[in-house]
């Protein structure tokens, strides 16, 4: 029987996932305005940490560029905007920045630079990424070759499945690094998170290869299995980045968590510090791979 903890914890995970899945179905501004909600919240636990170590970062200015930021990249990702005014941003932003720190009373450390540029990479440029995946076109590849099996529903985009694909992905390493980790796991993968097992590690990997390789079956694509394994290995190991790099922050903060937004799984940024790194590099190998996908 599960504990009251553990039926919070589920509970909580299952409308976290139903909320993705409702979010990532509906596309285009549904998905761009909640991934920009889910960002902001992050980025308050973020510098919460950040200050929890002396650091005094510009948490106002930075929430305002990462908005902006990610508002952009739906521009341009809708074709309303060129890419360049998009990738204006990121700079301008940096630049910006470092001017308010300037302006203060007590002037900006280094340290108070680099945890500011570092939010807005963090959690402005990277999550900026899901809104390129989601919004990817079969006309954004190849005008002649449909990446898509032509009997399905003209409903589902191209960008949709990635999307799909790229968090199943995500989903199986945590799950399998999850229960192979507590039924086999006996070395510690990290000192930073010693609840985690090399066992666990390799059982999370073989869950994300096994889904993208599937999916890769499923598309129909030309060496869509191979091309699915090796996205599949990136997706595991920028995974384990992203969580890894947010306990190694904690921990640094002297935190369990880095906040209790979710009951049974800490904070905002504690339940997507997984989903961080990954998107860009789905996206950079789809777009890298395409060639391949439509010779």
């Amino acid at each position: 029987m599960f504990s009251g903890a553990s039926k919070k914890r589920l509970l909580s995970g299952l409308l976290v996932g139903a909320f993705g899945i409702l979010i990532v179905t509906l596309g285009n501004w549904w998905f761009a305005i909640s991934l920009s909600l889910i960002v902001h919240l992050a980025l308050l636990e973020f510098f919460r940490m950040a200050e929890f170590t002396g650091i005094r970062p510009a948490t106002k200015t930075t929430l305002l560029a990462c908005q902006l930021l990610l508002f952009f990249t739906q521009l341009s990702s809708r074709g309303f905007i060129s890419i360049e005014i998009s990738d204006a941003i990121l700079p301008l932003s940096g630049a910006a920045i470092c001017g308010w720190l300037l302006l203060q009373p007590i002037t900006g450390s280094i340290a108070d630079i680099a945890a500011s540029i570092f939010g807005l990479f963090y959690l402005g440029f990277l999550p900026s990424h899901w809104i390129k995946l989601r919004n990817l076109l079969e006309n954004d590849i190849t005008n002649n070759v449909s990446l898509i099996p032509t009997n399905w529903p003209s409903s589902i985009t191209f960008g949709m499945l990635i999307t799909f694909a790229t968090c199943l992905m995500i989903v199986g390493f945590d799950i399998g690094s999850y229960f192979v980790g507590k039924r086999f796991g006996n070395h510690s993968l990290s000192p930073i998170s010693p609840s985690k097992t090399i066992e666990g590690a390799f059982g999370g990997l073989i869950f994300s290869i096994s889904i993208g390789a599937f999916c890769g079956y499923l598309l129909g694509w030309k060496f869509g299995i191979f091309i699915g394994i090796f996205i599949g290995v990136l997706v595991a190991l920028f995974s384990l980045v992203g969580d890894l790099t947010e306990s190694m922050m904690k921990r640094n903060a002297g935190l369990k968590d880095s906040g209790n937004f979710l009951p049974g799984h800490g904070g905002i940024l504690d339940r997507i510090d997984s989903y961080l790194f990954t998107p860009a590099i789905v996206f950079y190998i789809v777009m890298l791979f395409s060639p391949l996908i439509i010779s």
